[in-house]
């Protein structure tokens, strides 16, 4: 049985930035700066309702008789007393025999082309101690990209507009980035776990530090790009925001109502049909909010019984990644001809160049975490680079297609191999992102 540190590390985040975050308030309320004190508690506030509700949501709390439970989450402490649970139950499991068990079978990671299936007991201390890993990992997501990623916005603009970081400001800005970088970390470790359910999956310690980076330096530059182009054109960067935000929020939509399925009833047998769709929409808006800072890693599929598409598709993420670097480039020349003598002191080629050779490094170190880090990489149909090159070759062949208009360019035999295959499992209901709302 493995100590809960995801939970204490996710309760930690969170306690942590909401502490800075109401320090933060007060200082801009004693400047008499109510517009940024207000912003600071609503991207303060609104997530940790969304955490408590959350919560309350997996457990089951509403219906069970848990007043003081629930309670707790009403003040904001559910966090708190659910980490506390945890290590409590962590504590007493080995002290006390479990008398009953449940039998899991997993497969492990070909080994000489041969696949082994083995055999685990999993009793209910244990059973619990999963439940909480991936209550606090949903949760962990929705605070990140609902609540860190728009606070370090903020904070940023703010420092570009005071030219100037104090001391609680650059503190909240830390603890908002290392909370993005490990949301967006609990959402590919989601996406290994989804796909490869029947799987035995080991993360080490390199394929953690690897998507660290590839998160840190994706993230990073993603909001700095924002940020200066937000402080040259604040009337364009509502439109930018809003059309990002709506394009990944009705695409998993669209690709649903083309598919003419049945609209999805096993989400929670208690939820009504509203409620199913109330749940969705959240599940799509906490979608989009992820894309708009980077890949999500795990892809809605509104017509799949568990809501995820288990298949990995490479020229999904080259196109996405591809169209990214071309709206910051774009984002960061508009600033760069927009700017004002408020930028003397910036040179600006130099930060341009800087921006793009940060968000190619996290391009690097997502293809170096795919080629040779990935857990299960020995069940790739092709490689990442593969698919790449695939894609690169697929735009060639089209471009030249279209200089010889005379010629046809027909598909060469053989299997398409630029997607990993979906797995063909059905995973637990449990193990989808439906649970973040």
């Amino acid at each position: 049985m493995r100590l809960p540190i995801s939970v204490l590390v996710s309760v930690s985040l969170f306690t942590a930035e909401t502490t800075a975050a109401l320090y933060l308030s007060s200082t801009y309320h004693s400047a008499g700066d109510q517009i940024w004190q207000c912003l600071t508690l609503l991207f303060t506030l609104v997530p940790s309702v969304l955490v408590q509700l959350t919560l309350i949501f997996i457990h089951r709390d509403l219906s069970r008789d848990r007043p003081l439970v629930l309670l707790l989450h009403i003040l904001q402490l559910g966090p708190i007393i659910r980490c506390l649970d945890a290590f409590c139950i962590y504590g007493s499991a080995r002290k006390v025999e479990e008398p009953y068990v449940t039998i899991t079978r997993k497969k492990q990671m070909p080994r000489e082309g041969q696949t082994e299936e083995v055999e685990q007991e999993v009793g209910q201390a244990e059973g619990k101690l999963v439940t909480h890993r991936a209550a606090f990992a949903r949760t962990s997501v929705i605070q990140a990209f609902l609540g860190s990623a728009p606070q370090l916005t903020l904070q940023l603009y703010i420092c570009v507009l005071q030219k100037g970081v104090s001391i609680g400001r650059g503190t909240l800005m830390v603890i908002s980035l290392l909370s993005i970088v490990y949301g967006a970390l609990r959402c590919n470790i989601l996406a290994i776990k989804i796909r490869y359910d029947d799987y035995e999956v080991s993360v080490r310690s390199l394929a953690y530090l690897c998507v660290f980076l590839w998160r840190g330096f994706e993230i990073a530059t993603r909001v700095a790009v924002l940020v200066l182009f937000s402080s040259v054109l604040k009337v364009w960067v509502l439109p930018v925001v809003s059309a990002n935000l709506i394009l990944f929020f009705l695409h998993p939509w669209v690709l649903f109502w083309s598919s003419h399925s049945p609209f999805p009833e096993n989400i929670e047998k208690t939820l009504t049909r509203v409620g199913t769709t109330i749940v969705l929409c959240m599940l799509t808006f906490l979608y989009a909010g992820i894309n708009v800072f980077c890949w999500s890693a795990v892809q809605l599929r509104l017509d799949d019984p568990d809501l995820i598409d288990k298949g990995q598709a490479w020229r999904r993420l080259a196109v996405y990644y591809s169209l990214r670097f071309v709206e910051n480039t774009g984002l960061t020349l508009m600033w760069y001809v927009h700017q004002t003598e408020f930028y003397q002191w910036v040179d600006g080629p130099v930060l341009e160049l800087s921006l793009l050779l940060g968000y190619a490094t996290a391009v690097f170190f997502m293809l170096l975490f795919y080629q040779f880090c990935h857990p299960c990489r020995q069940l790739f149909s092709s490689s990442p680079a593969q698919g790449f090159l695939e894609c690169c070759g697929s735009l060639c062949l089209l471009r030249g297609s279209l200089s010889q208009p005379g010629s046809m360019r027909t598909k060469p035999p053989g299997k398409d191999t630029g997607d990993d295959p979906p797995c063909i499992t059905k995973g637990d209901i449990g193990q989808s992102l439906c649970g973040a709302v």
